[in-house]
């Protein structure tokens, strides 16, 4: 069984319907490579170090099973879903052909009130980067996306991009955090923000296209050169 003291997950303890709360901070164990493929995870042992009953964390783990993330073991607990190289490569192919534009097309329509709201998500990226609080970057992070994305309108592409990013791994992260490099990479959000107010569209085409590719080369720690 995984060494849950090494897990640097939150507590939810004192929170009504923490469902949901419990499944986004193990969506970003996983995407960030804290939470390993291979390793067993209990819902009573995850339990405990959230401070809340097993139940919700059951719950949560199997609607990430349903997403793909993890899978029964039975009689033992979860484990985390590996993903190949080939897989990581799809992804990040998929996401370049998908995001640069629809970020594009951002800048035409964008309200003040969006704007706002990218620019306090990207503040909170760049501080969970700073801190090297992996769980809450990744959360923040996600959060700017969907927003960025929302703001074009289509919000199938929306959830397909949500789904692609749940299934990127993450391991190179700690690393990043570790060097101080993360803290630069946090800082392209703010640069997003500053084009879409600028209305560069293309710029920020181009940004988003290397932003994802540093997600594959660097992030990932496993990329392609």
């Amino acid at each position: 069984m995984a060494e849950l003291r090494q897990l640097t997950l939150p507590s939810f303890a004192r929170r009504m319907s923490v469902r949901e709360e419990v499944a986004d901070a193990l969506r970003g164990a996983i995407v960030s490579g804290e939470m390993k493929p291979g390793e067993l995870y209990s819902a009573p042992g995850l339990a405990e170090r959230f401070g809340i009953s097993a139940t919700p964390v059951r719950e949560a783990m199997l609607d990430l099973v349903k997403q793909g993330l993890v899978e029964v073991v039975r009689n033992k607990g979860f484990k985390v879903t590996d993903i190949s190289e080939a897989d990581l490569d799809q992804i990040t192919q998929i996401r370049e052909l998908l995001e640069p534009p629809i970020a594009a097309q951002a800048v035409a329509v964008i309200t003040e009130q969006d704007l706002t709201a990218l620019r306090n998500l990207a503040a909170a990226i760049v501080d969970a980067a700073a801190r090297g609080d992996l769980i809450s970057y990744i959360g923040a992070d996600r959060e700017f996306h969907v927003r960025l994305l929302s703001v074009a309108g289509n919000q199938r592409l929306v959830r397909i991009v949500e789904e692609l990013r749940a299934q990127t791994r993450l391991y190179g992260l700690s690393a990043l955090s570790a060097s101080g490099r993360l803290v630069a990479s946090a800082q392209e959000h703010e640069q997003m923000c500053d084009l879409l107010e600028a209305g560069q569209a293309d710029e920020l085409r181009e940004l988003m296209r290397t932003h994802i590719g540093h997600i594959r080369r660097e992030w990932a720690g496993r990329g392609t050169g």
